[in-house]
């Protein structure tokens, strides 16, 4: 199996007061997590890559434990995503690795996330820039909770690297009244409704 071989931490958390309406007494949060890792599949085809998900396991768990901590703990959690931007000698399926360790990881902090964790990947050059989308952490057709937060690094990822993000939210977008369900209105059966 190949090393995880980490060359930063990108850590982001955005205060959301308004977007042209009221001014909300306490901030929507959004924070986000980006590492910068080697890619060690970088410049070849190779068959079997599924044991990095392995690998990859402590680093997510790692990420969503920062993740939590800067949004305030477990509790204030309601979204979450996650992606990764695979430098331009990878490719897309080197992404896909990230789907287990990111979003796993994420769930075993939250005491209530039945809701499949929404991803996004892309192959992209130094300095691409992800949108990783955001559903509530208990039911993905909560409507208010439709979101993504943008990431990405200057440097990175370079063409031998992968840059892989956690992304999580403490509510509704700041001004949601496009309607559906509602977070109060959630069952919480299914991961769902």
């Amino acid at each position: 199996m190949p090393d995880v071989i980490l060359r930063k931490l990108i850590t982001s958390v955005e205060e959301i007061y308004h977007e042209g309406g009221p001014v909300a007494d306490v901030p929507v949060k959004r924070a986000s997590i980006l590492a910068i890792i080697e890619n060690p599949f970088a410049g070849r085809y190779e068959e079997d890559i599924q044991s990095f998900m392995e690998d990859l396991k402590p680093m997510g768990l790692d990420m969503s434990k920062k993740l939590v901590q800067l949004l305030g703990g477990a509790d204030q959690i309601e979204g979450y995503g996650k992606g990764a931007i695979i430098g331009e000698a990878g490719e897309l399926e080197h992404g896909a690795l990230w789907h287990a360790p990111g979003g796993y990881a994420m769930r075993d902090q939250l005491a209530k996330s039945n809701a499949i964790v929404p991803s996004t990947k892309k192959v992209g050059g130094v300095g691409a820039r992800l949108d990783v989308p955001i559903t509530h952490v208990n039911a993905s057709y909560v409507r208010s909770h439709f979101d993504a937060m943008e990431v990405g690094s200057n440097d990175a990822p370079r063409a031998n690297e992968m840059a892989l993000a956690l992304v999580m939210s403490t509510g509704a977008r700041i001004h949601s009244r496009s309607g559906g369900l509602e977070a109060s209105q959630i069952k919480g059966e299914d991961g769902l409704r």
